[in-house]
């Protein structure tokens, strides 16, 4: 509103009018300056600040020299054996033993032979050792397996016209990768290296190079899609497991693939995660697609029926419209967003709402521990959640509701609150089934190795590559979930591939068929 003074109105009515107008102007620039202020604190903590959500409670006659020294300083003890003091127990702090099964070198440190005479010239007796042991690393090498096969040849048809063969051979054995001198062991290293170790394959190629082998990066990915592209079925079963329920949980990624059909270098591609099946013996399976579009989950899991855990995006509700189908929210996720209010305050000493929406969902997952503690089947934890977690669900709508009014919508308060209450449904339905959790977590832990792995190799050169890059991941973080050692699990899995048959021979080599004492090889 431009305004000159020697043209405002006379009428006190009109000043009135005017005055209003400009505190509305006034409070709506204050509101808009309070939100950028608190975008700006947040971005910053996001570079400067503390990563973790955790928030330790405050002692007020100690303060902290540097704001992560209690990240730097961990308090958790290094090995668990207990130790009795008193009326409490406490964990002894030590260096952790090394593990028993690495073999050992024994090294024997001895006195001379003129030191072994006491000064009364009596010849001293051992009487006893002292151990100490440290841990040495001997770099990998390679070797190389020569396949040699016997030829056979009949000396008394030599030269003899014959329709059969004069001479025999013992029969190739089969391989992973056709015509490639590759061993199960070195593709399962490669698999390993980039996609659970985020090594890209040029730094891999580097490292071989200083091993003294030449082995392209060209080389090693066309390895890896040749395999993925044979192999496909692998995936196939661990989706049908998925899709047996009874919860499905699901996430998604960016990712920039290169030469993808009508889509510039630069634009976002994705990576979705569905999590399910049996939950003693769970499926993950990574899916790459162009777009977040709905369309991918609705497809995935076309004729499901169960539970599907995920976040607030908008792209799940088609799938929440299914028949038989039923969301669920993630409090992870509403509590990050109190979490960013936290962070981006201008002051650190004030305890405001954020802090006590925190508080509420930390009494959730109270109650969470004590259902772990007391060893709960799910109908056990569904019947103490009733009574222990929905009253406080309870309070905490209703101190919700009473605040939203209050608080100005775009801020990140106000944001906060709008979306935990308009996911609320979503965001109690845990209660209903022992089976579910609080949160998407399954999901976010199994997704954050692609997420790491991005940042090291950046981009997929090719949609096949992307595609290839789901398919081992799957099997990695399966293997995972199944407690078994990826690169063992990889090695006895490429070893046995070049014999399948069936579906059957595939589902046997799943990681779920499979145990720690079954992948294992002699070193």
């Amino acid at each position: 509103m431009n305004l000159q003074v020697n043209k405002l109105p006379e009428d006190p009515a009109a000043l009135k009018q005017i005055v209003a107008e400009l505190l509305g102007e006034y409070n709506r620039s204050q509101e808009k300056i309070q939100h950028l202020e608190e975008h700006i604190r947040l971005l910053q903590n996001e570079i400067f600040g503390r990563k973790s959500e955790k928030h330790r409670p405050e002692n007020r006659n100690q303060i902290l020299l540097f704001e992560d020294a209690a990240d730097l300083c961990s308090d958790e003890p290094d090995t668990d054996e207990e130790i009795v003091v008193g009326s409490h127990i406490r964990n002894k702090r030590g260096r952790k033993p090394l593990p028993a099964d690495l073999p050992r070198v024994e090294i024997v440190h001895d006195l001379d032979d003129s030191e072994k005479l006491c000064s009364c010239g009596c010849e001293l007796k051992r009487i006893g050792e002292e151990v100490s042991e440290k841990l040495d690393y001997v770099p990998a090498t390679f070797q190389v397996e020569r396949h040699i096969r016997y030829k056979y040849a009949c000396p008394e048809c030599e030269g003899v016209e014959d329709d059969g063969p004069t001479v025999k051979i013992a029969p190739a054995p089969p391989q992973l990768i056709e015509k490639s001198n590759a061993t199960s062991g070195l593709v399962a290293h490669i698999v390993c290296s980039k996609f659970e170790d985020a090594l890209p394959l040029y730094r891999q190629e580097k490292i071989f190079a200083r091993l003294g082998v030449e082995l392209p990066r060209s080389t090693m990915c066309s390895w890896l899609v040749k395999v993925a592209e044979k192999h496909r079925q692998l995936v196939d079963l661990l989706s049908g497991e998925i899709r047996s329920g009874p919860v499905v949980n699901a996430d998604e990624t960016t990712l920039q693939v290169l030469q993808e059909p009508d889509k510039a270098d630069t634009s976002k591609s994705y990576m979705w995660l569905f999590r399910g099946g049996d939950p003693e013996h769970p499926s993950l399976v990574f899916r790459y697609h162009p777009t977040r579009s709905g369309k991918v989950a609705l497809e995935y899991l076309s004729g499901y029926q169960g539970y599907v855990q995920c976040d607030g995006y908008g792209g799940y509700d088609a799938l929440g419209r299914e028949k038989g189908v039923t969301l669920v929210g993630c409090w992870a996720h509403a509590r990050r967003k109190f979490d960013k209010v936290i962070k981006a305050r201008s002051s650190k000493k004030k305890q405001g709402a954020a802090e006590k929406a925190v508080k509420f969902i930390a009494k959730l997952y109270q109650v969470e521990k004590k259902a772990r503690e007391l060893e709960l089947d799910p109908v056990g934890i569904r019947q103490l959640r009733r009574e222990e977690s929905e009253p406080v669900l309870d309070e905490f709508k209703g101190w919700l509701e009473a605040k939203l009014p209050l608080t100005p919508p775009k801020g990140l308060l106000g944001t906060a609150i709008g979306y935990t209450l308009g996911n609320w449904k979503r965001l109690v339905r845990y209660l209903e089934d022992g089976r579910l959790r609080p949160d998407n977590n399954l999901a976010e832990n199994a997704i954050r190795p692609f997420v790491v792995g991005r940042k090291n190799w950046l981009f997929a050169g090719h949609p096949n590559g992307a595609d290839a890059a789901a398919f081992y991941f799957s099997l990695i973080e399966t293997a995972k979930a199944n407690g078994l050692k990826p690169y063992y699990y990889l090695r006895y899995l490429f070893d046995r591939l070049p014999l399948v048959e069936t579906e059957e021979d595939y589902k046997n080599l799943l990681p779920q068929q499979l145990t720690p004492e079954m992948i294992a090889f002699p070193a």
